[in-house]
């Protein structure tokens, strides 16, 4: 079952403006340290890659039915990406908290995550989905981790 939906649009030169401005204030902020990483290791594309980011964290707050608002901080969502470059959302604080309540007993739930940019423009869209506990694994998409171990296509 779908517990939430969001989507945000992000001005790619809005942001960049504000980089411009504030700086690591404002990167420090908003930004998670693997997020500012993922940044950084494309410096082509540095204000897209944020924006895309800062339109994933709006748009999950939406999907989770708050905003931006009570109690919920930038850094309690975080974008990294598979080694197959799909994006996935962790969430942590008060957004996990959030995540849990919203979550029916005997659910588990997963948050998909989809980005994409056309300059000027950065958009994300997220779905919270609630599955059984009882699906299996290979009933239901699997948000994993990347580690050292895990396995690149050849």
């Amino acid at each position: 079952m779908i517990l939430g939906i969001g989507t945000d649009l992000a001005n790619i030169e809005r942001i960049e403006g504000t980089i411009a401005r504030f700086g690591p204030r404002f990167l420090n902020r908003v930004f998670t340290e693997r997020e500012q990483a993922k940044a950084a290791s494309r410096p082509y594309n540095t204000a897209a890659t944020y924006a895309k980011r800062w339109a994933a964290k709006e748009a999950c707050s939406k999907a989770l039915g708050t905003g931006l608002r009570m109690g919920i901080a930038w850094k309690d969502m975080a974008v990294s990406n598979l080694w197959t470059g799909q994006p996935v959302m962790h969430l942590t604080g008060w957004a996990a908290d959030r995540l849990a309540q919203m979550t029916p007993p005997g659910h588990r739930a997963i948050v998909h995550v989809t980005l994409t940019d056309d300059h000027p423009w950065a958009q994300a869209f997220v779905v919270i989905e609630a599955l059984p506990h009882d699906t299996k694994p290979h009933d239901a998409p699997v948000n994993r981790e990347l580690t050292d171990q895990t396995p690149h296509p050849p």
